[in-house]
């Protein structure tokens, strides 16, 4: 059974405008603030699972991070969100480089949606500005606006069972859209879904990341997905992990998804990739 669709919630032109303060603070920056890691290292005790790594992204762009498994992706998109710090040397977003102030302006969105089942899917995409103190009406008011432009108007008032993979990652990514940080975390987002739902979901991402412009880190397994989402691709050897090449994307985020992803030069970016990572497999 799905939920009857909420009526629209009106939005206050005092909230919007500091939902779009939000989104852009921090650098002051729409366009999200710039990350750079020179040498990081780190290890859980004798296990060293980052050698060295050294990595840019501009404000704006968006860098994907993929390499075999244990590897030390989702470790590193962890250091970078403020969750610890390196062992050794310097992770810096922006002016901001201990923990805290990473954790500040950055937004993790994990493998798995982690969204509440008790609570309906705008209020699980209004968690972030209930958290900042919003009221409910508040929150609601920040996030509609986002499910029109993002096509999930009708199913405010759905409970996560009732809703598909693929949308439930929608709505976990409007939760970290909403956070309002410049930087966005992306793990592994679409690990879970099958290869159908997860093709249209790589075009969702391409149009949201369009129209949200923001610095983001996506960590994933799919090289095909890389190369379409991001602007620049860095590969990381096994562990401990190091970057082994970094590779323009031919013509990232087009669209329809199909044709981009078997043009020639796309093609060829993928066989490097993967030739990369076997090499230092």
């Amino acid at each position: 059974m799905r939920a009857t669709p909420e009526a629209p919630v009106e939005e206050p032109q005092s909230i919007r405008a500091a939902g779009e303060d939000r989104a852009g603070e921090a650098e002051g920056s729409p366009g999200g603030a710039a990350i750079e890691l020179a040498g990081v290292e780190h290890s859980f005790g004798a296990l060293r699972v980052l050698g060295g790594i050294d990595l840019g992204a501009a404000p704006g762009e968006v860098v994907g991070l993929v390499g075999p498994s244990g590897c030390g992706k989702s470790t590193l998109l962890e250091l970078v969100a403020g969750l610890g710090d390196p062992a050794a040397g310097e992770l810096r977003i922006g002016d901001a480089v201990d923990a805290r102030e990473r954790l500040a302006r950055c937004a993790l969105m994990p493998q798995r949606d982690l969204l509440l089942p008790w609570l309906s899917a705008i209020d699980n995409a209004a968690l972030a500005p209930r958290n900042r103190g919003a009221s409910r009406r508040e929150a609601r008011a920040l996030a509609h606006p986002l499910f029109e432009r993002f096509g999930l108007a009708g199913f405010e008032r759905s409970r996560p069972a009732e809703l598909s993979g693929g949308m439930r990652q929608r709505i976990a990514f409007l939760r970290t859209l909403l956070a309002g940080k410049p930087v966005l975390l992306l793990d592994e987002p679409f690990a879970s879904l099958d290869a159908i739902t997860r093709g249209e979901m790589q075009e969702w991402l391409a149009r949201a990341l369009a129209s949200e412009a923001r610095t983001v880190l996506m960590v994933t397994h799919d090289v095909e997905e890389a190369l379409y989402l991001c602007d620049r691709v860095a590969v990381l050897t096994p562990r401990p992990g190091r970057v082994a090449v970094e590779l323009g994307a031919p013509s990232p985020r087009s669209l329809p998804r199909i044709e981009a992803v078997t043009d020639h030069e796309f093609v060829a970016a993928r066989e490097r990739a993967l030739l990369a990572m076997r090499e230092r497999a």
